[in-house]
């Protein structure tokens, strides 16, 4: 009988065993989504093709007018300098940035396939969080490389020394990827409970957070420690450099010289005016949205981040070529310069 008992003990632990561990494939399998769903514009599937046709256009202008600008500081001993040296970095970093998302974006439009594997979405989400976390950075390098260049003439040479500056531009390109990994990895271990559907055009960090089915207070800290290491601090450089290159202008003798100091400086302060501008529109307006108007204002969202991606890389190299002359001089040059026979 203690036989039969202790038998029957054990058939009853091992099918109470193989129940738990059926129940815990169940939650593996709710909790692991194998691929994503990208909405975009699909709920205005007439204006995709002029969406597609539109994009495709701006990507073509981003790859040429910064191959073309990267292409001139490489080649052109007169563009050998540190500000130059960040246009370069910032021109091969937007066409990173919009290589690692447009091409499937156009996909999607074009052949209505909008479903995008976990892996590939993490990828997507890596590079573009790490590029902007990269220009955020380099673009308050290239305010500090301005106020030295202004507030500092004479010890230029010594304080933007090729060694520093290229020191400067691998600490951005570092940080910001280290900043990636760390909000991709913490954002694509969450659960989403077979909920993947994304409405945005891309795996935007923020549209997939939406998905998760668990507390996400760990990945807001994350993100507000980021914000503030990525967003605020550069956007400090950038303000207290330009106070004191506007200070040093003001106080400038010669109208010559005045009015070179503020053509070194405005295309770049430009350029940060739009990016921060559209960041600032896209998280700083208010969460509450009035039911009746919701599809529309996500619509308005998803187009100001295509802006924010698209617009904003096409638009730096024009920038920047029609505001600095040495650009424009070394561009010509490039264009008219006749192949060796």
């Amino acid at each position: 009988c203690n036989t039969c008992f202790l038998a029957v003990n054990i058939s009853y632990m091992r099918s109470s065993f193989d129940i738990l561990k059926a129940e815990d494939m169940d939650k593996i399998n709710q909790t692991f989504v194998p691929e994503f769903l990208l909405l975009g514009l699909s709920e205005y599937p007439k204006t995709e093709i002029v969406y597609f046709v539109v994009i495709l256009s701006m990507y073509l202008v981003i790859l040429v007018g910064n191959g073309v600008l990267i292409t001139a500081s490489i080649f052109d001993s007169h563009l050998h300098s540190p500000m130059y040296f960040f246009l370069g970095n910032l021109s091969f970093l937007d066409m990173c940035y919009t290589s690692s998302s447009v091409p499937s974006t156009l996909v999607s439009l074009i052949s209505k396939k909008r479903n995008i594997s976990f892996s590939g979405c993490a990828v997507q989400m890596f590079f573009g969080f790490a590029m902007g976390s990269t220009e955020c950075l380099l673009l308050g390098m290239m305010a500090f490389d301005r106020y030295v260049a202004i507030c500092n003439p004479l010890r230029y040479p010594v304080i933007m020394s090729k060694v520093v500056y290229i020191l400067m531009a691998s600490v951005s390109w570092l940080s910001g990827g280290i900043n990636s990994i760390v909000q991709t990895s913490l954002a694509m271990r969450l659960p989403f409970c077979e909920n993947n559907i994304i409405n945005h055009f891309t795996c935007e960090i923020l549209a997939v957070l939406k998905l998760a089915c668990t507390d996400i207070s760990l990945n807001i800290i994350t993100m507000m420690v980021s914000n503030m290491a990525f967003l605020v601090l550069p956007l400090l450089v950038i303000f207290f450099s330009y106070m004191f290159i506007l200070y040093t202008i003001l106080r400038m003798n010669s109208a010559r010289g005045r009015h070179k100091a503020f053509s070194t400086c405005s295309a770049h302060l430009t350029v940060v005016i739009i990016f921060y501008g559209t960041i600032f529109f896209m998280y700083a307006k208010p969460k509450s949205q009035e039911l009746h108007g919701e599809n529309k204002l996500q619509a308005s969202d998803k187009l100001i981040s295509l802006f924010y991606g698209v617009v904003t890389p096409m638009l730096n190299p024009i920038i920047y070529s029609l505001r600095n002359k040495d650009v424009k001089a070394a561009v010509k040059y490039l264009l008219n310069k006749k192949p060796i026979q």
